[in-house]
């Protein structure tokens, strides 16, 4: 994966002109600020609430870049956290008990809050996922993978949808990066277009490319390594409940509703969109050529298989179904293997080139701001005002999951980075259910968690809007379709994706524990 294909790259570098959300931000932040501190939070926690205003502000509008924008919150976390006075949280609950006005917290202890998600196993796996993603496009197997896949399946316009989605698929366990996938899948579909010889602006066009977005979303619900919201989720769960999901617990849980999923947007888009005709010829000639001149499969795109399937095999099996490796050591191990001479396939150069260092920064920051806000008192303390206000406090695990499910879907219209979302809300969510738990039996330790992974799933809903996921970003930059092509298929996509949720939500996930 390129730098160029990050999900951090791909955002918008900065609105041209003035920066009115960045003015908007500093001020809102500001405001909270000359606030008086509430009662039972630390002038610590107060500070935070101030910035976190200001993230999602900053993250909405898209003033300014993400990278620029988590340098910017490090800062302000250094900052306005080192001079706030020295304060006490309870240890189990992260309740504020008591502060020394006398003395403060220090820029330098601030700022190990600021770089704490640094240092947190998602943040490493993340880091190590996506150099696993640059070697996968450096030596060429992603496309190899995806052409492959292509030439069985057949050059019938539906057999040609049902081919991206099995790339997707594929790629989904091999290449843990959204946009790096698409960035792979698009040039090839790009080519079949051509083959076809139809207009870019043709339905055939049209349906696959919103296909290749919509599919490679469904499938970030499914795999656990698919997408970086996804181990941001595990990372909150690790750090605020001490507990996190395997990836093949993941998978069980989600992986049944992308299968429907899949099925579903298949027939969405033939539907809303049905081709020009059943069968375009030049389709097969045009993935077989590309096949052939790719030539045969060098030794090293068989040494990087071989790597990869140990890795998905040790992934699948761990959380003590046959080891207990966690997730972090065993894509460090694959790392290893990966940048060593002789067996290894790429070099730490080419990884400098191609790594996403935008989202690795992003995510990083997102772990830090999670964590601080637990830290200082600020999530509990915010927790226990949204369900109070939310009136949460007597709800089954059904309906808060149904009413937060909602809640998420509807604010992603809003953003353009579901890393972002999930930096934001999960820390804040999951404090929350903590705070139910301490006086609603049916909360368990177990359901939270099960909680915190289902809501995970809703964050990944980019469906709508083409700016609400880089990789639809992408496929709208091939000008084969407009965003009101894109929500046509999109908000019954969203609504059947949500009302099926709900149903396994009362079936299926009870059965597995989650609920």
């Amino acid at each position: 994966m390129s730098a160029q294909a990050s999900p951090a790259n791909t955002a918008p570098a900065g609105r041209s002109g003035f920066p009115f959300g960045l003015l908007i931000g500093v001020l809102a932040m500001v405001a909270v600020l000359l606030l008086p501190t509430p009662e039972g939070l630390s002038t610590a926690g107060h500070r935070m609430l101030a910035i976190l205003l200001f993230a999602v502000i900053v993250w909405v509008t898209e003033t300014v870049s993400y990278e620029v924008s988590c340098i910017t919150i490090m800062t302000l976390i250094a900052l306005l956290v080192g001079f706030s006075p020295t304060f006490t949280l309870d240890a189990a609950s992260k309740a504020f008990l008591s502060q020394n006005p006398e003395t403060l917290v220090g820029t330098s202890r601030a700022m190990g809050m600021a770089l704490a998600g640094f240092s947190n196993t998602a943040w490493s796996l993340v880091a190590g996922a996506t150099f696993l993603a640059a070697a996968m496009s450096y030596i060429g197997l992603d496309r190899r993978i995806a052409l492959v896949i292509l030439n069985i399946v057949g050059t019938s316009t539906k057999r040609i949808l049902i081919g991206v989605v099995l790339v997707t698929i594929v790629l989904s366990l091999f290449v843990p990066s959204a946009t790096a996938r698409v960035a792979c899948i698009v040039p090839i579909m790009t080519g079949v277009v051509a083959a076809y010889g139809v207009e870019k602006r043709s339905r055939i066009a049209v349906g696959i490319f919103i296909m290749v977005a919509q599919a490679t979303s469904v499938w970030n619900v499914g795999i656990q390594t698919a997408a970086a919201q996804n181990l941001l989720t595990t990372g909150f769960m690790q750090s605020h409940i001490g507990h996190q999901v395997s990836w093949f617990q993941w998978l069980i849980a989600g992986g049944p509703w992308s299968i429907l999923m899949s099925v579903v947007l298949f027939f969405l888009v033939l539907k809303i969109l049905p081709p020009e005709a059943d069968e375009v010829p030049g389709g097969k000639e045009a993935i077989a050529a590309e096949l052939k001149a790719l030539g045969p499969t060098p030794a090293n795109q068989w040494r990087l298989l071989t790597i990869t399937f140990v890795l998905l095999s040790f992934w699948a099996t761990g959380g003590g179904l046959l080891h207990n490796i966690d997730t972090t050591t065993v894509t460090a191990v694959g790392l290893t293997l990966l940048l060593l001479p002789i067996v290894g396939v790429i070099n730490w150069k080419e990884v400098q080139k191609r790594a996403p260092w935008g989202t690795i920064l992003v995510f990083g920051v997102g772990i830090s701001l999670g964590t601080t806000m637990l830290n200082t008192g600020a999530g509990k303390w915010l927790g226990d005002w949204v369900v109070q206000g939310a009136g949460l406090e007597g709800m089954s695990p059904f309906m808060i999951f149904a009413v937060m499910a909602a809640f998420l879907i509807v604010i992603h219209l809003g953003f353009a980075s579901a890393t972002a979302m999930a930096s934001l809300f999960m820390p804040i969510m999951i404090v929350m259910f903590h705070v139910i738990g301490e006086t609603n039996a049916a909360l368990t330790p177990q359901v939270q968690l099960g909680l915190s992974m289902l809501l995970g799933f809703a964050i990944s809903y980019g469906f709508i809007l083409p700016i609400n996921a880089p990789q639809n970003m992408v496929c709208l930059g091939t000008e084969t379709f407009n965003a009101k092509e894109f929500a046509k298929v999109g908000i019954p996509l969203t609504i059947i994706g949500y009302l099926l949720m709900l149903v396994m939500a009362m079936t299926y996930w009870p059965m597995l524990g989650w609920l």
